[in-house]
């Protein structure tokens, strides 16, 4: 591939990012009065986002088998169209009112972001071996860039009152407008096994990639970071309303903010990765969002509350992006590699949050996100599983750093 179709296609794998994030922060902003306009508890709260559930562990499931299959780019192409689609139900919903037409809607989203977002991470792969550098972490910052966009807006519409339903219809026809010439940039291919003529063929790869206790490790790390990541997306302005009593536009402005500390964080994360190393990084990054979660949960000050959560985003802004280039650099078969990484992390992202609605119905937001805290604090003392790079995978074009390189800082290379 030429360095022109190599950008096109990094091009439009970080718009594929950048529409979901502004979908999500769409709805997230506007949780408070989606709950209100439905009329239900935090608990009620929790079974709708489980919508969000049952459709991402459905997108989730069906996604490594379908790009091993038929490649990542219908997969992708599945997703993202998915996505405006599911804006469409869940404004639907919030007119009627109808929280099952709602859960129904965020369960379309969970289907197309769970399966998208995987052969996403499997074509990021495929692009950081052809360019020889990291490119996971730009890809996911266009995901937080979004996030801060789609939450402007948000905060915007909350304190203009502007009709939740027009919000999110809004968004959904401006991701659905760039959705033709993003996947055009897209291959096909990548990512299939095709069909073995031998019913025995390709049994054996998936079994030893999950007994890899070198890559479960750095599965434990990205349903640790990507736990903390999902749980501001879902929670972070209902905890500050409900948690720290500040009003609806203000818990909106404080989810932009860490969505703007998490743009920051992965726009920046090359030049830390180039001269750090993923082990130093990672640990970092967890220590930074357990250190904003202490204070998010234990402070009664909201200013510090408020501000703790920049540390809390840049805390949360690499473990994904670094844990999945870790899991790609591990060892043979890329592709399970990664979808293997990449489902624990989205099960972690989607699934995982809204139980937490259950434990703050009964303790409160900021209690339950306690747990969230014990997650990150693990996630500390493993951080040298995403150090572990045996031995190149594939062979960079010239002039660009090694894959050991990207693994481990010198320090930490034999």
């Amino acid at each position: 591939m030429t360095d022109r179709t190599v950008r096109r296609r990094r091009g439009a794998l970080f718009l594929f990012f950048f529409l979901p994030g502004i979908a999500m922060s769409s709805w997230i902003t506007r949780t408070p009065d989606i709950r209100d306009q439905l009329g239900v508890s935090t608990s009620q709260m929790g079974l709708v986002l489980f919508g969000l559930s049952v459709g991402s562990m459905s997108g989730l499931l069906s996604s490594s088998r379908l790009v091993a299959r038929f490649g990542t780019r219908p997969v992708i192409g599945l997703g993202a169209f998915l996505i405006p689609v599911s804006m469409l139900v869940v404004a639907a919903g919030a007119t009627v009112p109808s929280p099952p037409l709602v859960a129904l809607g965020l369960c379309l989203f969970g289907a197309g972001m769970g399966a998208g977002e995987v052969a996403l991470n499997v074509d990021g792969a495929d692009v950081e071996r052809i360019a020889g550098k990291a490119v996971l972490p730009l890809l996911h910052g266009g995901f937080s860039l979004g996030t801060v966009i789609g939450g402007l807006f948000g905060m915007a519409a909350t304190a203009a009152a502007f009709p939740v339903h027009w919000h999110l219809a809004a968004a959904a026809v401006v991701a659905a407008g760039v959705l033709p010439y993003a996947l055009g940039g897209v291959p096909s291919g990548v990512g299939a096994r095709g069909v073995p003529q031998d019913p025995g063929a390709g049994r054996h790869p998936a079994p030893a990639v999950w007994k890899d206790r070198g890559l479960l490790l750095i599965g434990a790390i990205i349903l640790a970071m990507a736990l903390a990541e999902g749980a501001a997306n879902d929670w972070l302005p209902l905890l500050m309303v409900d948690g720290h009593g500040l009003g609806a536009t203000a818990g909106s402005l404080v989810y932009v903010g860490f969505a703007a500390a998490m743009t920051v964080g992965r726009f920046g994360g090359e030049f830390f990765l180039e001269r750090f190393g993923r082990v130093t990084v990672m640990r970092a990054s967890a220590v930074s969002g357990a250190m904003g979660l202490v204070l998010v949960i234990f402070s009664d000050n909201v200013v510090v509350a408020s501000a703790a959560v920049l540390f809390w985003g840049l805390g949360a802004s690499l473990g994904f992006p670094v844990a999945l280039s870790a899991a790609a650099g591990s060892g043979p078969d890329q592709t399970a590699r990664v979808s293997l990484v990449a489902t624990i992390g989205y099960i972690a992202f989607l699934v995982g949050p809204p139980a937490l609605g259950f434990l703050g119905d009964h303790y409160g937001l900021r209690p339950a996100m306690t747990v969230v805290l014990a997650f990150v604090v693990v996630a500390v003392f493993l951080a040298p599983a995403a150090g572990a790079c045996p031995r190149d995978v594939a062979t960079p074009r010239e002039g660009a750093p090694k894959s050991e390189d990207l693994g481990a800082s010198p320090a930490e290379l034999p």
